[in-house]
Order: C-alpha cells, then structure tokens, then sequence
C-alpha cells in the first residue's frame, strides 16, 4: 500500500473534505469545504481520472489508467485503504445499478472489462472490445445494458451484461465523451465534445431525437440531484450549461474558467464543485448566484471530484 503523504495536520480522519484527482501528478487532493483550502495530498497510481463510489459506501475507488490498478479511500477523509493491482487500464468505471457488475472502461486498448461483483470481490468475467477509444460509462435501469462512449470512432455502443457481448453500436457526433440516461430510462444523453451540443437518443429505437446547444466542447455530466435538471461542462466554451431533461432547453450558462470537466454538487443542491482541467484547480460554483466564489489550487491536470456530503448524481 502506498504511503499517505499530507501537507499538513489539517488533513484528519475527522476532516470533511472534497477529493480531486490530479491525473498528471498521481496524486489525489484532499480541500477541506469549510475553508475552502486544500490540506493535504495522498499518493496513488499514475493517471487517476475518474473515481466510483462502492454500492456499501464505505470506500471511493479511484482508477489508476496508466499504472493499472485501483486505490480504495475512505469516502470522508482520503486516506488510502488499500490497493487493487492488475486492472488493465481502468480510465473509467462504475457498479451497475444492481451492483452485480463493476465496468471498467479501458481507454488506451479499446475494450470494456467486465467484472462480477458479490459484494466483496471482482471476478473478471469477460473482455469486450468495442471500438476506438471508449470513454464513458452509464447503464439501463435494469441493468442489462451498458452504454459506452467511443471518442474516436464517433460513435456509442451498448454491451448486453446478460450475454456480455457487444450488442449495438450507432453513430453520433465528433468525439462524443460524457453519457448518462435520463431518469425515465428513455433517452440517452451524450456530451458531443468534438462540437458543441448534447446529442439526445432513443436508446430503444437507436435514433437521435434532439440535439441540445450547449456550447464547444460539451464534455461531461451531472445532475442536479433533482431528477429534472441535468449540468454539462462545456471545457472549451469555459461554461456550465444547466438542461431541463423534460423540456430539452438550456435554463441556465454559468462562466467556469479553465476547462471545466468533473462535477459534483452539494448535498442542498447550493454549490457545485468543478475541476478547472486546464487551470490546476478546483472551481466552486454558487448555483443560487451562477457564479465562481472561489478558486482552489491543487495538482495538475484536476480530473474527477467527490463529495462526501453530496446531492444525488441525476
């Protein structure tokens, strides 16, 4: 297990704090929300892009692309529990809904790894290649489908879990990145980063319904814990686009500078919390005002966020 290395004495089993991944320095930032600083930093495996939380919530997984393996945090103070080693790279992952299957997308070899979950273990049950360079993650709500980003084929592709095997694939726009179904589990929406929109799909009928404007660079996505209302970082564009998922209209643009990537949103749906990519901080957001508060530095190249105390993800 690799050592915790922390900043300062601010960092405690005790502290309430947001964890950023710092994808170019291996290293994970611990902010405490109160203060709005960052206290400390724990080491983990090279590449750290996106983290998941356990269906039992007692631990973050954090995946670890390039050195192939997961780390496990403690959701509320950071620090490390242990390691996972043999992962082939896990750039994106995620438990299905019925936590049986744990998905690990594999960016750099152009497959999805399927892992059984029994609660403790990760079993591998197959590899499924799937196209150029698959991103991101999200499932049916039956969890029979996965459905998966593939950057560089412009296209989405749904593996059937029952059968594990590539179902489907279907063409989108340039570069498509963030996906997620909307709560009803009728439509897919996608983050065309290539462009500037959110594509809209009938996963059912395989077509495209709608395309959202959002602005260039429509990236990734999280919900405003309502199940109504969906935020997409427009990394180019320097924005956050707020959706209404019924109407399919942007209510709402918020100014967020420097690359604006990962999400994530208080428990009382007030502030939000995004990784400024580009700019080696993290951005606060006031989502009562629809503006920046605060600008915290951390790593390079901040990727994935989590907060404890946090809103539901749609």
């Amino acid at each position: 297990m690799l050592a915790l290395a922390l900043v300062c004495a601010g960092a405690s089993a005790q502290a309430q704090v947001a964890i950023v991944l710092n994808s170019r320095d291996a290293t994970v930032s611990l902010v405490d929300q109160k203060t709005l600083t960052e206290v400390g930093r724990v080491d983990v495996g090279k590449e750290p892009h996106h983290l998941y939380l356990k269906p039992d919530g007692k631990s973050l997984i954090v995946a670890n692309a390039i050195s192939n393996d997961l780390h496990f945090l403690d959701p509320v103070s950071g620090q490390v529990q242990r390691r996972v080693r043999n992962i082939d790279d896990p750039y994106q992952i995620a438990f299905s809904p019925d936590n049986k299957w744990f998905v690990s997308v594999g960016l750099r070899l152009d497959r999805v790894d399927l892992y059984r979950y029994d609660g403790a273990d990760l079993t591998l049950a197959r590899r499924v290649p799937v196209g150029k360079a698959p991103s991101h993650v999200w499932f049916s709500a039956d969890s029979r489908f996965a459905f998966v980003t593939l950057q560089d084929s412009d296209e989405i592709g749904a593996i059937d879990l029952s059968t594990q095997t590539l179902a489907w694939k279907m063409k989108v726009g340039r570069q498509p990145a963030g996906i997620v179904v909307t709560p009803d589990d009728r439509h897919l929406m996608v983050g065309i980063m290539g462009e500037d929109y959110v594509e809209v799909i009938d996963w059912r009928a395989r077509k495209s319904v709608a395309r959202i404007r959002t602005g260039k660079g429509a990236h990734n996505f999280r919900g405003a814990g309502d199940r109504r209302h969906l935020y997409v970082s427009n990394r180019v564009d320097n924005t956050v686009s707020k959706i209404d998922m019924g109407t399919l209209q942007v209510v709402q643009t918020i100014a967020v500078p420097g690359g604006p990537d990962c999400m994530e949103i208080t428990a009382d749906g007030r502030q939000m919390w995004v990784t400024s990519r580009f700019a080696r901080q993290v951005t606060v957001v006031d989502l009562v005002a629809g503006k920046v508060v605060r600008a915290i530095p951390v790593g390079r190249s901040p990727h994935g966020v989590y907060l404890h105390n946090r809103a539901p993800v749609l």
